[in-house]
């Protein structure tokens, strides 16, 4: 059983660390700092206002139910912000949230994870806050994927399909091109 819930700690950090937040960052590439507030109508969400809601629901969940550091957090607001926040400072804010989550998720314990939290009005283990964050935040990635494929009309080119026909994921290899080579990634202009 030790293994099992390592393995769900690693994983989680890895897919919200490894795998979405780098997803978000190629989106992001990708468009100008208005079109990530665009919406496509008035009942549906902005880039902007998902990544406001995805920073405030890691930052609630992990870093201050699991973790126990204080969050304040007007969850109405991440949805209510109209003006255009640069995109890099959405990125930076999402990035730092997910940094600190990391750290928490780092020092889980196999008995941590059956501690129960009371979190957003939800009683709920450490394992279960764990799975709704990296369920959640896979959900609103796809909607952040969905609208920048709609605004710039081009596939975000996640993946490489090596000549054995594995998808290999591109900002690993991109990332570790950029490395070596002393280059510095931004969304900036």
């Amino acid at each position: 059983m030790n293994d099992t819930a390592q393995t769900f700690i690693s994983e989680s950090r890895r897919y919200l660390s490894g795998e979405f937040l780098p997803k978000i960052e190629r989106c992001l590439e990708s468009l100008s700092d208005e079109e990530v507030w665009w919406r496509a109508n008035p009942a549906s969400n902005s880039i902007g206002n998902l990544m406001l809601h995805l920073a405030g629901n890691v930052g609630q969940w992990i870093v201050g139910g699991v973790g126990g550091s204080a969050v304040e957090r007007v969850r109405q607001q991440e949805f209510d912000e109209r003006r255009i926040l640069p995109r890099a400072e959405l990125l930076s804010r999402l990035a730092r949230t997910i940094a600190e989550a990391d750290r928490v998720l780092a020092e889980l314990t196999v008995e941590s994870l059956s501690e129960r939290r009371l979190i957003q009005g939800n009683d709920v283990t450490v394992l279960e806050a764990v799975y709704h964050v990296v369920e959640h935040f896979s959900m609103h990635m796809g909607q952040i994927i969905l609208l920048a494929k709609m605004r710039t009309g081009k596939d975000m080119s996640f993946y490489e399909v090596n000549d054995e026909g594995v998808a290999l994921p591109r900002w690993q290899s991109e990332r570790s091109d950029s490395s070596s080579r002393g280059d510095s990634s931004s969304v900036e202009d």
